[in-house]
């Protein structure tokens, strides 16, 4: 489906823009891949990456321009969006620049693909979308439906929207593992609370959920990638089994355990081998047999949260990750 084709990516520069640049260039030869976002040196310090890769393009705008997204989105067929104000304490202090982002931003997206008609729109969601409890999480959540419900705007023939949502990205930059690795030399790891738990996913486990929603979608749906849960505990421990534990407490906005599926969306909720998909509750959608495509319907008061989670990280299985990865951890 991507082959030979245009790809706008808002946000670009951050570690799923890497990781998803890469992969797509790779997997589908693109005709052109677009990186669009705001920081000038953060485009000139990949740009180097692939100078000699003319598929590969850059433009500089921020989501909360319409008119720059609609300059940038001439002749494009498939976006992705990972553009977002997404440190929770910082959403928490400073709201009005998160929702201007977050919510604003989607809403001009949304329009801007409408009207350059963009074939395909994934965007990319957290845990901390459902039932959200901070600021960031909240502004998520209406982003979602923002976008489930610009299917209702594009019509039939239209741009189609859908949503992917996941965890914690191991070893993505702000993250806890590349956080505890910087200051793991000081012999003490600062633990929110001993029993808090984290959904773990691969960075490329993500882009492949993306290119899984783009070949998927009919429009308005919401993936969830099944993948391993983790106590914030064994993240340390696996990072530094010597290291002393201090214990801190929740910082602002914080959850103690993270659900990328509620009981309120169980009844549209379908399972699948390897991800589960949230059907869109307007426009009886839900009883569309398209997007239901061999899905099994979940139980009506399941839950999908990283505290009751039948998948578990080992610290071993996390040891293992790092001394793969770890040229990599943080630094994209």
């Amino acid at each position: 489906m991507l082959k030979n084709s245009s790809i706008l990516v808002t946000g670009g520069t951050g570690s799923f823009g890497h990781a998803f640049v890469k992969m797509t260039l790779d997997k589908f030869d693109p005709k052109r891949i677009i990186i669009y976002s705001r920081d000038e040196m953060k485009q000139w310090e990949m740009a180097k990456l692939y100078q000699e890769d003319k598929r590969v393009r850059f433009f500089i705008g921020d989501i909360r321009d319409k008119e720059r997204l609609h300059r940038a989105l001439a002749g494009v067929e498939f976006v992705v969006h990972a553009a977002a104000t997404k440190i929770v304490p910082t959403a928490e202090y400073n709201p009005f620049e998160c929702v201007k982002t977050n919510v604003n931003g989607a809403m001009n997206l949304i329009d801007a693909c409408i009207d350059q008609g963009v074939h395909r729109v994934v965007a990319l969601s957290t845990d901390k979308a459902s039932s959200p409890s901070n600021l960031y999480g909240a502004t998520k959540l209406v982003s979602d439906k923002l976008f489930i419900a610009g299917n209702s705007y594009s019509g039939d023939h239209g741009t189609k929207f859908s949503v992917v949502r996941y965890g914690n990205v191991m070893g993505s930059r702000g993250s806890v593992i590349p956080f505890f690795m910087s200051i793991a030399k000081t012999g003490v790891l600062p633990i929110t609370d001993d029993r808090m738990t984290r959904f773990m996913i691969t960075l490329e486990q993500g882009v492949e959920l993306v290119w899984k929603a783009f070949d998927d979608m009919i429009g308005g749906e919401i993936y969830v990638k099944k993948i391993p849960s983790m106590t914030v505990v064994d993240i340390a421990r696996a990072v530094d089994p010597n290291a002393q534990h201090k214990i801190v407490g929740k910082r602002p906005g914080e959850k103690l355990h993270e659900q990328m599926i509620g009981v309120e969306d169980a009844c549209f909720t379908l399972e699948y081998g390897d991800y589960f998909k949230i059907l869109p509750s307007i426009n009886k959608w839900n009883e569309d047999p398209r997007r239901l495509s061999g899905g099994v319907r979940v139980p009506e008061n399941f839950v999908y949260s990283s505290d009751s989670n039948d998948d578990w990280m080992t610290v071993s299985d996390l040891k293992n990750w790092i001394s793969s990865n770890g040229d990599k951890v943080g630094k994209l």
